[in-house]
Order: structure tokens, then C-alpha cells, then sequence
């Protein structure tokens, strides 16, 4: 299993982390994993299936 940074997730995804935050709260983006007192990642495999569950709808 691999953990996207914020860095690594908006060169994924292609949306400010502010955008994310947003399709998070409404249940329509993988929830983040809280990895520290500061730091949080999200899992790689729930990203990609994201992506792939868009590129099909399209």
C-alpha cells in the first residue's frame, strides 16, 4: 500500500487541496488518512479508483 502526499495527490489530481477538501466533506473524494499531529496522506488504490470510476462515467 502506498500513501499520496498533499504534493503528490494535486500532481494526481489536478485540483487545489482546498477543492479536495471540499469533495471530501461531501462524501465524493477518498477520505484522508490522518498519518501524524500535522501530516495526512491519502491511500493510493482508493485515488486511482477514483480516477478510473470518472474516466469510465465519462
Amino acid at each position: 500500500m502506498r500513501i499520496l502526499s498533499k504534493t503528490q495527490l494535486k500532481e494526481l489530481v489536478l485540483y487545489s487541496p482546498q477543492h479536495i477538501a471540499r469533495l471530501e466533506k461531501a462524501g465524493a473524494f477518498p477520505k484522508r488518512v490522518q498519518l501524524g499531529s500535522n501530516r495526512v496522506g491519502w491511500v493510493e488504490a482508493e485515488v486511482l479508483d477514483w480516477l478510473q470510476t470518472r474516466l469510465d462515467s465519462r
